[in-house]
């Protein structure tokens, strides 16, 4: 099952970092802070790409502001800012709630998707004779709509759950390329814990790349290893758990910022991805991966995360500017945290799915 091109790619030299820079000098429309990937392919996974990619978050902002700054010769130089209390509660808050929004929903999808699945079953027994006899009788739009829904259904169940992320990222995407936009993006889609707006871009942040490389290296690595994550888990589960985790992920980098009085604005899937590759390295520690360009050169994935979140811990207790490595923590510890107790966790849906079930059965009466 895992041994696929997902897991015999370089992913190491594509694990999404959350990238910090210094202030942008003399050109005033590039934004203060964006998640670059790292994703040069080469040997050395851990170099900084030139020209940037991989989440990162621009130090130096003012409290109350996550909007566009302005140009370096107008800037007045700034304090470190300390993080009100009440964002904190609101970040730990959110997250929680957010998360368990993001169970209970998976558990009725799946109520949903399992009955719809049964339904059209029944259908397809009991008229299926009648549909294949007017096959030939169906315009064109009709004959479309089915050649879509044939190649649709040709999708592995990781590539399913992987096109709606891409066109989500992606127009997160475009739409940093709206001048009009760029305050909104500001806004809700960076994640700063000293901003007026903290919870719901602790979200939005998780969709939103700016550089083209940020995006690719970070859709790269979630579409190889997304096909693992959702057989093994379903994917209904595998949502909750990706969004969780991404709201997870800008918690701890809220709470590390916090702590040491570094605020600034983060944005990328990282923290999300990183839970998806910590789940699939803890889940299949044995399983032999590559590097993209040196396929002969192979290790384990038990070996590979562990390596990924020692650097991770040390550019924390080290303070490493580069990338948001709490965050990638943050995501990483989800993962391996699902992978061990996610199962026990996830049987305890059952309540909600009855509760669910007599609900609805109670409606249609």
């Amino acid at each position: 099952m895992l041994m696929n091109r997902a897991l015999c790619r370089s992913w190491l030299s594509h694990v999404p970092y959350r990238f910090q820079v210094p202030q942008v000098r003399g050109d005033p429309t590039l934004p203060a802070g964006r998640r670059h990937i790292l994703g040069t392919g080469t040997t050395i996974p851990w170099r900084p790409p030139s020209g940037g990619g991989g989440r990162h978050f621009h130090g130096n902002r003012h409290r109350n502001s996550n909007v566009k700054p302005l140009p370096a010769e107008q800037q007045t130089p700034a304090e470190n800012p300390t993080v009100p209390s009440r964002n904190i509660i609101k970040a730990v808050a959110f997250t929680g709630a957010f998360s368990l929004g993001c169970f209970a929903g998976a558990t009725i999808m799946e109520y949903e998707n399992t009955r719809s699945m049964i339904l059209a079953k029944a259908k397809q027994a009991r008229f299926g004779w009648w549909q294949s006899r007017s096959l030939g009788e169906r315009d064109s739009w009709s004959q479309l709509k089915q050649d879509i829904r044939r190649q649709w259904d040709s999708l592995t169940p990781g590539d399913k759950v992987f096109a709606p992320l891409l066109v989500f990222n992606v127009l997160a995407f475009a739409l940093w390329r709206v001048p009009s936009m760029r305050n909104t993006m500001m806004t809700y889609f960076t994640s700063n814990p000293a901003a007026r707006v903290v919870c719901w871009p602790m979200f939005l942040s998780t969709f939103s790349h700016y550089s083209a490389m940020h995006i690719f290296a970070n859709m790269y690595v979630l579409h190889s290893f997304a096909n693992a994550s959702v057989l093994s888990m379903g994917k209904e589960q595998f949502m909750a758990v990706y969004l969780s985790a991404g709201v997870f992920s800008s918690l701890v980098s809220v709470l590390y910022k916090a702590g040491t009085r570094q605020t600034g604005m983060s944005l990328g899937a990282s923290g999300a991805i990183m839970a998806v590759l910590a789940y699939v390295c803890a889940q299949y520690p044995d399983t032999q991966l590559s590097i993209l360009f040196l396929p002969t050169l192979t290790f384990s994935a038990g070996a590979a995360i562990k390596v990924i979140m020692g650097i991770d811990f040390a550019g924390c207790v080290l303070g490493w500017k580069f990338f948001d490595h709490a965050a990638h923590l943050g995501g990483a510890m989800f993962g391996i945290f699902w992978a061990q107790y996610g199962a026990q966790m996830w049987a305890k849906r059952i309540g909600l799915l009855n509760y669910y079930h007599e609900l609805r059965r109670t409606k249609h009466k």
